[in-house]
């Protein structure tokens, strides 16, 4: 089954309308969402019918669009910025759009086709870079989704085991399957099995068993915002698989691209953590899992401090926490 673009936009700057794959229904549905006004796109960002930093980053661009032509100005940029404030491509993207459109519905669209374009080149650069990290007979793991599903392109995380794939390297993935939203076992699994790649879901308890068993040789995963030294916000349990990667001798990689750093913070300590509805934990569909009585905690994002990462995948090469600074002040 050929996939939809995950973001794409239809249509002129006056007329046209944001479509996305609607993710909260995948994998038993695959069903595609029109969006038409800018309360449609921050709910759409919010409720995680699109979700991945890059992904998020796009639908701003274009929901930027949307907001200008319909008058609702810098107040509707802002609101669309802070729609989800952990991955910083959102705001980056709706800043850049915002600056470069000058209040203009048509410049705005012009914009955010560049950053779109841009996004499925990255992806494409990402893979190719992380692609010389996988070698025939690997074990690999990784956890939630940062595949196409979470970027305009070909992913980010998995960007690499695409293009390891298509060069006929031979290798299997452990999905974690990413409490409490599923996404591993929802689509990182999804998009793995429809392009013929060797996965296994495993829930997020078994990591380090798994690990222990000789089983992984490498892990790779996403993130929605990086510090200056390297410290990365990735979906809640990522720092968990990192401990367990670090006690076991493995690999830690983070793939990324430039538009996810945010060389204003020094450290991943100032990265803001959404936290979101309890019923996401307390419910599973309509049955009840939490007792009423008892609290609930529901951080969407941890932070894996730098020293647990081996290297950072970008679209102009694998860094080491230590060189991020140097790369971002472009030397």
């Amino acid at each position: 089954m050929a996939m939809p673009p995950t973001v794409s936009w239809q249509g002129d700057a006056h007329t046209g309308v944001l479509v996305i794959i609607e993710q909260t229904l995948l994998p038993a549905e695959l069903e595609l969402l029109e969006l038409t006004d800018l309360e449609g796109v921050i709910d759409a960002i919010v409720r995680l019918a699109v979700r991945g930093a890059p992904a998020i980053g796009v639908a701003g661009a274009y929901g930027c669009v949307i907001a200008l032509r319909s008058g609702l100005g810098a107040e509707g940029l802002e609101r669309l910025a802070n729609a989800r404030p952990t991955a910083v491509n959102l705001r980056w993207a709706v800043e850049r759009v915002k600056a470069a459109a000058e209040g203009n519905a048509v410049k705005a669209l012009a914009e955010a086709r560049r950053i779109h374009a841009s996004d499925e080149d990255t992806c494409r650069r990402i893979g190719q870079h992380g692609a010389a990290l996988i070698r025939d007979g690997m074990g690999l793991l990784t956890h939630c989704n940062a595949g196409a599903l979470a970027t305009a392109g070909m992913g980010t995380a998995l960007a690499p085991m695409y293009v390891a794939h298509a060069n006929g390297v031979q290798f299997h993935v452990f999905a974690d399957e990413t409490r409490p939203l599923m996404q591993g076992a929802r689509l990182t699994s999804f998009e793995l099995s429809e392009q013929g790649i060797d996965v296994t879901v495993i829930s997020d308890g078994m990591a380090a068993s798994v690990m222990r068993a000789g089983k992984v040789q490498l892990v790779i995963t996403g993130a929605d915002r990086i510090a200056a030294n390297g410290d990365a916000a990735n979906k809640i349990g990522t720092y968990g698989v990192a401990v367990a990667a670090k006690h076991h001798g493995i690999p830690f990689y983070v793939a990324a691209p430039r538009s996810t750093f945010d060389a204003a913070l020094a450290t991943g300590g100032g990265i803001p953590i959404e936290e979101r509805a309890e019923s996401e934990l307390r419910r599973l569909g309509a049955t009840q899992l939490v007792p009423d009585r008892a609290k609930v905690f529901n951080p969407a994002f941890d932070i894996t401090p730098a020293e647990l990462i081996a290297g950072l995948i970008t679209e102009d090469g694998v860094f080491s926490p230590a060189q991020i600074r140097a790369w971002l002040a472009g030397k």
